[in-house]
């Protein structure tokens, strides 16, 4: 699989992503992922469920090309952003899009991310 990441020149600075990344392979889309850690580990958990759902169809965190992000509370994204931060290449980010909604399918998640991985 071939991947190329883009940071072109004029656009603003980026914090953790990738502007867009072309790439070639077979695809997994991985449908949103949330918490559900009793101990209240937002970020870190549904990450943890992200890396379990890849696995399962034969990928992992680095074949992540884009990464869709809703957060309920903005004043989580810096928790949000370094807990990122331990799963994605910081060398090579995916892209990736970060909404902040009202709630999410259940009251109690304040997270949910869904993935599309390149293999």
């Amino acid at each position: 699989m071939q991947q190329h990441y883009v940071r072109p020149d004029g656009l603003p600075p980026v914090n953790g992503y990738s502007h867009a990344v072309a790439f070639s392979g077979h695809l997994v889309a991985v449908s949103g992922q949330v918490p559900l850690d009793a101990q209240g580990k937002l970020a870190r958990q549904v990450f943890d469920n992200l890396t379990a759902a890849l696995a399962a169809a034969g990928a992992g965190m680095e074949h992540v090309v884009k990464l869709t992000v809703y957060l309920t509370d903005l004043a989580d994204l810096d928790a949000f952003r370094q807990v990122r931060d331990e799963y994605i290449s910081l060398d090579k980010p995916p892209a990736s899009t970060l909404v902040q909604v009202s709630s999410l399918v259940n009251p109690a998640f304040r997270v949910e991310i869904d993935a599309l991985a390149a293999i």
